[in-house]
């Protein structure tokens, strides 16, 4: 189930991508980004429509993906 990011209070989403973007096995490339940009690309793309907060009904968690991947 798509939830729509808009639906998440601000604290909530911010706190959602940071686990997201720290997660083990995330990898931006060779150049280093601070937590900060990574939580506002991951914002930016919820916000185009790239990206998509997904919950698991059977797991009970929530994952972002990117929207073309499903």
């Amino acid at each position: 189930m798509i939830i729509p990011w808009e639906q998440l209070s601000p604290e909530t989403l911010t706190l959602m991508i940071e686990e997201y973007v720290t997660r083990d096995g995330t990898d931006y490339g060779d150049i280093e980004v601070g937590l900060e940009a990574r939580v506002e690309q991951v914002r930016s793309k919820l916000k185009q429509g790239v990206a998509v907060i997904l919950f698991s009904q059977s797991t009970g968690l929530c994952n972002i993906v990117a929207r073309d991947s499903l």
